[in-house]
């Protein structure tokens, strides 16, 4: 499974918008939530929450306080139960590093298992191993973690760095989901994994309305109104692997009609 995350923007921005012509492609292939949430404003909690079932008391893009964490994760859950775990950020400078910011649009407050990473064991914590480099994703695909979560630069997300104009920021996202998502979603539907795409939020709206496209084997195409919050997200993986629930997933309905 790999879970690819954008920034920033909302459904209308990107449904039947023309640049964003392959995310469209997906959406036409694949499972459209319709009704998909972010759950609050800015970016950070949204990850933290997508990865842990909690945005962790983190209300901000700040440093996350308290590192490494202790609290149940994707991640760690994973790994308990002989699964394997990694996530790969396009810029990070190298394997396992911790810089809040770096290359051409790293930043730390979208890689939410980096809080958790320690070099001593703790409760659910994780290996630097697991935070990866984009560059080490694998072209093999059935060399892939059981969960990948893949998160593009600033330049490649839809964030951009205040300077591109939008419809800009929506081709270049598009762009690079082409080039390096459209072969692992062929091989998905042939081999018994899923592609998920989706947004930490929309750009500051009350609505916080965003795509989730789903593309997979076991995927049932079309357009899907249940209402589905990162939550919900975390809590279909959790079922497909049966892992324990962690945090709010645990009161999080299953999108069980896009995928049975």
């Amino acid at each position: 499974m790999v879970v690819v995350i954008e920034e920033n923007h909302g459904y209308k921005q990107i449904i039947g918008n023309p640049d964003a012509a392959f995310i469209n492609e997906l959406a036409a292939d694949g499972a459209l939530l319709t009704n998909s949430h972010g759950l609050l404003h800015p970016s950070q909690p949204n990850y933290l929450a997508l990865f842990s079932g909690s945005t962790q008391g983190v209300t901000d893009d700040k440093p996350v306080p308290g590192t490494p964490l202790t609290a149940p994760n994707l991640g760690a859950a994973l790994t308990v139960k002989g699964y394997t775990f990694a996530g790969y950020s396009e810029s990070l400078p190298a394997i396992g590093s911790l810089s809040l910011s770096a290359g051409n649009g790293y930043a730390r407050k979208h890689n939410p298992w980096s809080n958790w990473q320690s070099d001593s064991p703790g409760p659910n914590q994780l290996p630097e191993s697991v935070n990866r480099r984009f560059a080490d994703f694998p072209s093999d695909f059935g060399i892939l973690p059981t969960v990948a979560f893949v998160v593009p630069n600033l330049m490649n997300d839809e964030h951009g760095n205040g300077q591109s104009a939008d419809a800009d920021l929506i081709r270049a996202s598009d762009q690079w989901l082409r080039r390096y998502m459209s072969a692992y979603a062929s091989w998905a539907v042939g081999h018994d994994s899923l592609l998920i795409v989706t947004w930490d939020e929309d750009g500051y709206t009350t609505a916080n309305r965003i795509p989730t496209i789903l593309v997979g084997a076991a995927v049932k195409p079309g357009k899907y109104d249940q209402p589905t919050t990162h939550y919900n997200v975390l809590r279909m993986i959790e079922r497909f692997y049966d892992l324990p629930l962690a945090g709010a997933s645990t009161n999080a309905a299953l999108i069980g009609d896009a995928v049975p």
